[in-house]
C-alpha cells in the first residue's frame, strides 16, 4: 500500500508545479504494456520531463531502462530524466538521470 501512496503524493507534487507553469502532465504507457512511465511533463514549448517514481532510497539500472528508452526515442523533446526517492541525497548518474528525494521536490 505504501508504494501507491508515495506514488500519488509524488504526482500531485509534480501536478502543483506543473500547472503553475502552464505544462501538460499525464503518464506514458505502450500499447503492448512493456514500456511505462510514471509521469510525463510536457512544457509550453514542447520539451519533456520524464518522471519515474520508486519507493526506494536507491536506484538501479532497471529502475531507469523505460526513462532510457524515451530518450532514445524522443531525443530532441526530452529535457530531463529524474527518478522521485525516498532517500536523502539527490545525484545525477552516469547515464544522466536524476535522482531526487522527495523532500527535494517541497512535499
Amino acid at each position: 500500500m505504501a508504494g501507491p501512496l508515495f506514488e500519488s503524493l509524488v504526482t500531485l507534487t509534480v501536478r502543483v508545479a506543473a500547472q503553475v507553469h502552464r505544462a501538460r502532465i499525464g503518464h506514458l504507457r505502450t500499447s503492448r504494456g512493456d514500456r511505462e512511465i510514471d509521469l510525463v511533463v510536457e512544457g509550453l514549448d514542447g520539451q519533456v520531463v520524464a518522471i519515474e517514481v520508486k519507493l526506494s532510497a536507491t536506484v538501479g539500472d532497471a529502475d531507469v531502462r523505460h526513462l532510457l528508452w524515451l530518450r532514445d526515442q524522443m531525443p530532441d523533446d526530452v529535457a530531463d530524466l529524474v527518478v522521485v526517492t525516498t532517500g536523502k541525497y539527490a545525484y545525477r548518474r552516469p547515464d544522466g538521470v536524476a535522482v531526487i528525494p522527495l523532500g527535494l521536490l517541497g512535499a
